[in-house]
């Protein structure tokens, strides 16, 4: 029960900061894709503020033997960048591109009721049922397994 407290509330905490943040909204990405009208900078100012939380936590986390809540740690086994993975994220890219929503913020967005996201949602489980169907039945997993105690990634 911890465990899905613990998430409930990093996913509210995450919702708040995307929305002070502004990037529930899809013309802050439409404000930082478009270098050659009215530039917005927000977008890259929120990617550093994550990496610079990122850049210190992580190594301070790496140093713990097990997570808070967990077990153990779960790390990806997998580094090589495969055919499946460049193409996932060139179709991520463009779909973020094409409505200014990645799923992070269009579930915050869908939350606050915008039109977009309503059309959005479902067209994001369609694709993801697509892939399952067609692509998802014939990869290996690259999910995370389980890191022993003190091992580094």
């Amino acid at each position: 029960m911890s465990r899905i407290a613990s998430s409930f509330f990093a996913g509210l905490l995450f919702g708040i900061g995307l929305v002070l943040a502004g990037m529930a909204d899809p013309t802050k990405v439409f404000g930082f894709l478009n270098v050659t009208a009215a530039w917005d900078p927000s977008l890259a100012l929120v990617m550093g503020g994550a990496l610079l939380v990122y850049g210190i936590g992580y190594p301070l986390v790496r140093e713990w033997e097990q997570p808070l809540l967990a077990e153990s740690f779960c790390v990806p086994e997998r580094s090589e960048i495969t055919g499946n993975l460049a193409v996932g994220a060139a179709l991520f890219g463009a779909g973020w591109a094409i409505a200014g929503f990645c799923p992070g913020p269009v579930i915050v967005a869908l939350g606050a009721g915008m039109d977009a996201a309503v059309t959005f949602v479902p067209a994001m489980f369609v694709g993801m049922g697509l892939y399952r169907f067609t692509l998802g039945r014939n990869v290996e997993p690259a999910g995370p397994a389980p890191r022993e105690a003190g091992v580094d990634a």
